[in-house]
């Protein structure tokens, strides 16, 4: 008796050089953002400005985020995904670099709205590419992906923390740091995948077919479900922004301001975030496998809400560490769960949820640093912190539309 069993296949040289290069995107563009945030203290009292209008400034990048995101598809039709991933990280480093050397707060709050639109360019070209490299393998690389970008923040972070501790000027470090990762970017180019992103990268096989009748476009009462269904998920990846955003924006100013930590010191809260968030990702895969985006999602917002509720509830600054670290690997599987159950809703054409949910998720980054900003001036920081736990009571609330362990 004959009986198929389906092996994988090997991936050849070019998919692996491939899957090399697009790695090496992801770990550039997760570094070059990361090098300037230690830095926003020393920016904000070398502009001479306070908590609101420094949360207003900031948030220039999301702004510039969600004023250019939706152009992405237009360049990658017309470029290819590679190109566009590599020129966005060029002119990402070199508004970063500008807004390190900006001697006003107009000045400052441009180049983060170049910086931001370009970042935003570039999240959604390097996905496209990774997206192609695992049609090519035919599993799912995409969350390791994410776990590189992850690492290129920590070591973006790190460069930070060392540049500071070595008495290195803005100027210095970021120059530094935009040529080196251009570099980076330029060199992984010649390795991507070469062809139109329009163009099948591999042979239909059973699961496309299946995917068809989930495309299908619903009436009633289950249009009225996928729209609230989609509605939620954007909250879910919001909510892992609104936490990702207090440690870019806030966690240095919070433990060097509030907790008087050295500079080198308050480094760590954005590091720590960031860190737990890889250690999570390496790792969400095997959980959701196991008991599903549901119970990840419902332990994440535990854990968040949990661990930086109790850090702000009993302020050091070894616990404020702690809790952006519970932080991070607690909203770490959020935005791929949100993205992954929107790119398989029905009634919306292939691409549509995914793309509404990786654009509107960006409002979390636009509207989290003024609305800290604006409850620090009023208040204190430390309550303007608080949108962290708060994030992870909605993710508590709003995770019953994720998938549930399969039977």
């Amino acid at each position: 008796m004959n009986v198929d069993v389906d092996v994988p296949r090997r991936p050849v040289r070019a998919e692996r050089q491939a899957r090399t290069a697009v790695a090496l995107l992801f770990f550039t563009n997760g570094a070059l953002f990361a090098n300037l945030l230690p830095r926003y203290p020393e920016i904000k009292a070398d502009l001479g400005i306070g908590n609101a209008a420094y949360g207003l400034s900031v948030a220039a990048f999301p702004a510039g985020a969600i004023a250019a995101g939706l152009a992405a598809g237009v360049l990658i039709r017309r470029f290819g995904s590679a190109r566009v991933a590599v020129a966005g990280t060029l002119l990402t480093g070199a508004g970063i670099l500008v807004a390190g050397l900006a001697g006003t707060v107009w000045l400052f709050a441009g180049a983060l709205f170049l910086a931001g639109a370009m970042d935003a360019i570039t999240d959604v070209a390097q996905n496209a590419h990774g997206l192609r490299v695992q049609r090519r393998y035919g599993r799912s690389i995409i969350n390791s992906l994410h776990a590189i970008w992850s690492i290129g923040a920590v070591t973006g972070g790190s460069m930070a923390a060392g540049a500071i501790a070595l008495g290195l000027s803005l100027g210095q470090h970021l120059a530094v740091s935009a040529v080196v990762f251009a570099v980076v970017a330029c060199i992984a180019l010649r390795f991507c995948l070469p062809g139109s992103d329009t163009e099948p990268d591999a042979e239909p096989d059973a699961d496309a077919e299946d995917s068809a009748p989930r495309r299908a476009g619903p009436a009633g009462g289950r249009s009225t479900r996928t729209a609230y269904v989609l509605a939620a998920l954007v909250l879910i990846a919001t909510a892992g922004t609104l936490v990702e955003d207090a440690g870019n924006s806030w966690a240095a100013l919070y433990l060097s301001g509030s907790l008087k930590a050295s500079a080198a010191l308050a480094a760590s809260g954005y590091i720590a975030l960031v860190g737990a968030q890889f250690a999570g990702r390496l790792i969400g895969d095997r959980l959701v496998d196991r008991f599903g985006q549901r119970a990840v999602a419902r332990a994440g917002g535990l854990i968040t809400a949990a661990g930086m509720g109790l850090a702000l509830a009993v302020p050091t600054v070894s616990g404020t560490v702690l809790g952006f670290a519970a932080a991070g690997f607690g909203v770490a599987t959020l935005v791929p769960a949100a993205m992954h159950e929107a790119d398989e809703l029905p009634g919306l054409k292939p691409g549509s949820g995914l793309t509404i949910v990786s654009w509107l998720m960006r409002l979390g980054f636009l509207l989290s640093p003024p609305v800290v900003g604006l409850v620090a001036d009023a208040t204190s920081l430390r309550l303007g912190l608080l949108v962290v736990p708060l994030a992870g009571l909605l993710v508590l609330l709003l995770a019953g539309v994720l998938r549930p362990r399969r039977r």
